[in-house]
């Protein structure tokens, strides 16, 4: 009786266990290479021993047993065929018509961009426009395009690297603070500019900073608005903000029927063993269309009332891969605030009074650059220009008006 009661189980171990071992096996394949032909044999190959070695233990029957195993492995792929393997059908953003010019880099980037020219006699100093994110670009050129254009400033709006209407990286581990950096030196060269002014909101005021640490010679000035950490490291052990945490329980409840599907799941645990392997798995135009629709249920969270809608969102396409690889790879880069400290290059840094960022990453900016002036905007939160446009653009007329 007993014997029979072990057999049982042993067959029943077979069954249940051997998906989940070819799972990991899987998942442990993946760490080591991209290609999924070889990480899903390694899981077909571990499921069908495991089931094959149990089985036959707990019935000693080799037809009985190829028949189970061939069994489970057929249901365990029909399952996967309509969960994991299914594609997502989220509708990816239809991007605005707007004048498109495209850079190649010596870096090998290959950006989109807009240029908004000077109204009259352009001035010798052009504003590059650097976007959030990362990987969420805007629809420029918009209306402070055309207003700064107005006042003689040539301004250049791009796409970063595997956002909106640039070229996404095959290898998305290529996507880096440093390589973000390269980009924006080879952007101004391409455009002949020995100096320019830098205006980069949120993400975009970090890449501003990290750019002026390393190329403090080219930058006039700096127009940093709702900026992101200054130096990801030393915020670890800290809470900078969260747009998550601001969420009504509708958003939460939209996004999280989102993240419930299962090839999201499971392309969350490639990405943690291996992002090359996630990206061969699911590219970027699936998983950039479910990024569009988190940033558009969230958008709301990051204004003063995120009960309210906040009119039309960006419909430039986001890059997932970008913003997630550049946000890792921030967590590595060196202390840039060495360096800036010794820069004495006009900025202008602007905050909302209801921003979900903790306001002293506001602060550390006005007080590691030297010649930085912090100036709260009340009304408003991350989206500046949204919410108070009048005294958003007034205090950027003013800063550009003073400089030298």
């Amino acid at each position: 009786m007993l014997r029979r009661v072990v057999r049982t189980l042993l067959v029943l171990l077979g069954v249940l266990a051997a998906p989940p071992v070819g799972a990991a096996a899987l998942w442990a394949t993946a760490m080591a290479t991209p290609e999924p032909t070889l990480f899903t044999a390694a899981g077909l190959v571990a499921m069908t021993v495991t089931c094959a070695l149990l089985v036959y233990a707990g019935l000693r029957r080799p037809r009985v047993t190829a028949a189970v195993t061939v069994a489970v492995v057929a249901v365990t792929a029909a399952l996967a065929s309509v969960t994991v393997l299914l594609p997502m059908d989220e509708t990816p953003p239809t991007p605005q018509s707007q004048p498109t010019g495209y850079w190649t880099l010596p870096t090998g980037s290959r950006l989109a961009y807009t240029h908004t020219p000077a109204e009259g006699a352009a001035a010798t100093t052009p504003i590059i426009v650097l976007h959030g994110g990362p990987g969420t670009p805007g629809d420029g050129p918009d209306d402070v395009d055309r207003l700064l254009a107005g006042q003689g400033y040539d301004v250049y709006t791009y796409d970063q690297l595997g956002a909106g209407r640039s070229d996404r990286l095959d290898d998305p581990t290529g996507y880096t603070v440093a390589r973000q950096v390269a980009d924006l030196e080879a952007v101004r060269a391409t455009i002949g500019a020995d100096r320019v002014v830098l205006m980069g909101a949120s993400w975009g005021a970090t890449l501003a900073a990290e750019y002026t640490a390393e190329h403090p010679e080219h930058v006039a000035g700096l127009l940093l608005t709702s900026p992101g950490v200054l130096w990801a490291p030393a915020w670890a052990d800290r809470e900078e903000g969260d747009i998550w945490d601001r969420l009504t329980p509708e958003q939460e409840r939209r996004i999280d029927d989102l993240e419930a599907s299962p090839r999201l799941l499971a392309w969350a645990l490639l990405m943690e063993a291996n992002p090359r392997a996630a990206h061969a798995v699911v590219g970027d135009a699936e998983i950039d269309a479910v990024f569009a629709e988190l940033l558009t249920i969230a958008a709301p969270a990051a204004t003063c009332h995120p009960d309210q809608p906040t009119g039309e969102t960006p419909q430039s396409v986001p890059g997932f891969y970008a913003n997630q690889l550049t946000s890792a790879d921030q967590l590595t880069v060196p202390d840039p605030r060495p360096a800036l400290r010794d820069v004495d290059v006009p900025a202008l840094v602007l905050r909302g009074a209801c921003d979900y960022k903790d306001p002293a990453i506001a602060r550390e900016y006005d007080e590691v650059l030297p010649n930085a002036t912090l100036v709260e905007v009340p009304g408003a939160g991350h989206l500046i220009d949204a919410e108070q446009p009048d005294a958003y653009r007034r205090a950027v007329l003013e800063f550009l008006d003073g400089l030298p």
